[in-house]
């Protein structure tokens, strides 16, 4: 079973406004809401490329329940521990550029979090848990390698995409895969990143600390898998960038997804690009149809 962990879920509310003026009334031209956090993005795609797994994390009050009733329409398997504040409402302002407003996410009590580390206790050698997303303030700082520790201890496989500080720190768990973005990889090892071999150099890094594999994003450039066998860049297919909300995740789920079914991490990798990017062609997160499309057109190059 593949489990998503999302921690500080939300309702995305998209808000399309053609001409934007601060300081004054402003009226939507168009919006929508999803259920949103990066965990959940990854069930959701998973669902679409007929993959099964099950969301936990934390819900509460009115918008915990929109997430919930949302998923289990899209038969989704859920599992989420409820929580006494409401969980929070991001806006994504977009006009003639994006803005995005997060909240900050609900105060989690002490024994709501020890629920959530509760089930944990029934992971297996056979499941995989994708940790995926930022954390309520409320919660500790070591939180994410609390529950790193908690997967391995069970022999169970993990995936962490954060850009939480203790990253770092949970490399040595030996994550099956990893995936910062640029900006992302630059912040882990306290350094600028100038250019490709300064991507390789540090993605190279992430294995030595102990990473099985990594994805490092890097928008319209593409991607690189660095693997125990070798550096890859896949090429991004061409198309019209319209959202930038969810393609990181989707890429996760499309490598996760092909990964258990083949082991071969080049074919994931390609699933992974084309999940991302089918994304980001369209409002929500992609069908499997569009990923299908794209799938055809991936190119992966082989750097070392």
């Amino acid at each position: 079973m593949i489990y998503t962990m999302t921690l500080n879920p939300s309702i995305d509310y998209i808000v399309q406004v053609e001409q934007l003026h601060l300081g004054e009334l402003n009226k939507i031209d168009a919006d929508a809401k999803y259920p949103g956090g990066k965990g959940i993005n990854v069930s959701r795609i998973l669902e679409r490329l007929g993959t099964d797994s099950t969301a936990l994390g934390l819900l509460g009050g009115f918008t915990g329940d929109f997430i919930e009733d949302w998923l289990q329409k899209d038969n989704i398997k859920t599992d989420f521990i409820r929580v006494q504040d409401d969980t929070r409402i991001n806006i994504k302002l977009k006009s003639d550029t994006e803005t995005e407003i997060n909240g900050r996410g609900p105060h989690i009590s002490t024994e709501e979090a020890n629920l959530l580390l509760e089930q944990l206790k029934n992971v297996t050698d056979q499941d995989v848990v994708i940790l995926s997303g930022s954390k309520p303030p409320s919660l500790p700082e070591n939180f994410y390698e609390t529950i790193a520790a908690m997967v391995i201890q069970s022999k169970a496989e993990f995936v962490i995409d954060t850009a939480s500080k203790e990253l770092q720190s949970i490399l040595p768990l030996q994550p099956l895969l990893v995936k910062p973005n640029k900006e992302e990889l630059a912040q882990i090892f306290d350094t600028t990143i100038e250019d490709t071999d300064d991507i390789i150099l540090y993605g190279k890094k992430l294995l030595q600390l102990g990473a099985k594999n990594a994805i490092v994003s890097m928008a319209g450039e593409g991607a690189m898998l660095f693997t125990q066998t070798g550096v890859f860049k896949g090429i991004s297919p061409k198309g019209k960038v319209v959202n930038s909300v969810g393609a990181g995740d989707s890429m996760i789920a499309g490598f996760i997804a092909n990964y258990l079914n083949t082991k071969d991490t080049v074919e994931a990798f390609k699933q992974g690009m084309a999940s991302g990017s089918a994304t980001a062609f369209t409002n929500d997160l992609a069908t499997k149809a569009q990923i299908d499309t794209l799938l055809d057109q991936m190119e992966v190059q082989v750097l070392s």
